[in-house]
């Protein structure tokens, strides 16, 4: 036997079975969830920066839009690249040393003194943000065979809590340390990797996987299915990256909102996604992830249009609905994701994560900013209320039994 066919029957021979691989699994989807959170609190924070950021370098709505694009492209479209360096390493750094990066990365934002500076710390940040998700997304369900899309959802709705509580968080922190030093926001992200150095274990060596890395035959073998579940991710990122980056900008400019409302209610909004996609992650253990896909698809619809058609309070609540009944699919999607694929979950979730939402907010995010300023960002925020109509006849299309009931 040689030495790395050795060194990994050793490392096979550490993995414990039973309760204490229960106990293992739990500790390290409580670590991945709190890394979670705190990533996409960094990734959540450019939409609340943004009218800051606008009035202190005069940018216009296009070049708000591209930022937002950018953003996108680095922490989202670039996962794949990530997820299959993840699949073939599987070094703990992606998941251990990106907290710390992204959060330095983008509170450095505060202090960047043009556009083209902008730009460069919103790419170091949302690099470190890419590098997170797919490895960390794929560990959480590894050894896992029952109530898959519940774990999923507890680790997803971590990071779309962190998500939400972006706005909040860095609406504040300028009024607490100043824009021009708000790289001191950086620091829980910097003591969360020093946490997870410590505590999160290494992985379990997959010698085939080092042997192998990447393989396009699974990924071939289910082509159509990954397709159709794709372009369902696709559809919804349009909404909810859009939104996301959008909605202060919004509020504030047409609604007269403060920008402290306006980010107030942005996390109220992701918040319920959070909510939305824990409870969709727990229907799918029993209804299948389809139906939890049309369910989302053509319930969130009515909701958003009730936001842009009402105001005051009924207006909100609508929107709060309308985010809630949209991040059902989140979890759904990256499970039915990795069982399609299961050689190459951290490729796959990737795939229905990051590469779906940055193709969406690369496209849609600086194109909705120049139709917000032809035609104005009601007009234009309110027609993309529409597409999830789309994702619902696509998903009817998908494979009846795709999940593993719990």
């Amino acid at each position: 036997m040689g030495p790395t066919v050795a060194a990994a029957s050793g490392a096979a021979q550490t993995i414990p079975t039973g309760e204490e691989q229960a106990r293992r699994s739990l500790v390290a989807l409580v670590l991945l969830c709190i890394g979670h959170f705190f990533i996409d609190t960094y990734a959540g924070a450019l939409g609340a920066l943004q009218p800051r950021l606008v009035a202190k370098l005069g940018l216009t709505l296009t070049e708000a839009g591209f930022l937002g694009g950018a953003l996108i492209f680095a922490s989202s479209l670039c996962q794949p690249l990530h997820g299959y360096w993840s699949d073939r390493y599987g070094t703990r750094m992606f998941s251990v040393l990106t907290p710390a990066l992204s959060g330095l990365g983008i509170c450095l934002l505060g202090s960047a003194p043009n556009y083209a500076s902008l730009f460069a710390c919103v790419l170091v940040g949302g690099a470190a943000i890419a590098a997170f998700h797919p490895q960390a997304s794929s560990r959480v369900t590894r050894g896992v065979t029952a109530s898959r899309g519940t774990w999923m959802a507890v680790f997803i709705s971590s990071g779309t809590l962190g998500f939400a509580l972006g706005p909040t968080y860095f609406s504040y922190a300028p009024e607490w340390f100043g824009l021009e030093h708000l790289y001191w926001a950086a620091i829980p992200g910097v003591l969360c990797s020093v946490m997870l150095w410590f505590y999160l274990e290494p992985e379990p060596v997959d010698e085939h996987r080092r042997v192998s890395g990447f393989e396009l035959a699974p990924l071939q073998a289910a082509w159509r299915p990954l397709t159709i579940l794709y372009f369902c991710v696709f559809i919804r990122s349009i909404v909810q990256v859009t939104y996301a980056q959008l909605l202060p900008l919004y509020l504030h400019r047409e609604r007269g909102m403060s920008v402290g409302e306006a980010n107030l209610l942005l996390s109220g909004y992701l918040a319920c996604g959070a909510i939305g996609g824990f409870t969709g992650g727990w229907l799918s253990d029993r209804i299948g992830g389809r139906w939890v896909i049309m369910l989302s698809m053509i319930g969130a619809v009515p909701f958003l249009l009730l936001f842009f058609g009402l105001s005051g309070w009924l207006s909100m609540a609508a929107l709060l609905a309308g985010g809630l009944m949209l991040l059902f699919t989140i979890p759904v999607n990256v499970v039915m994701a990795q069982e399609l694929a299961p050689g190459q979950s951290g490729t796959v979730s990737a795939l229905m994560m990051g590469f779906a939402w940055g193709l969406a907010g690369l496209i849609f995010i600086p194109l909705t900013g120049w139709l917000s300023d032809q035609f104005g960002m009601h007009a234009s925020l309110r027609a993309l209320a529409l597409f999830p109509l789309i994702g619902f006849f696509l998903a009817r299309m998908l494979p009846k039994e795709t999940r593993r009931r719990a």
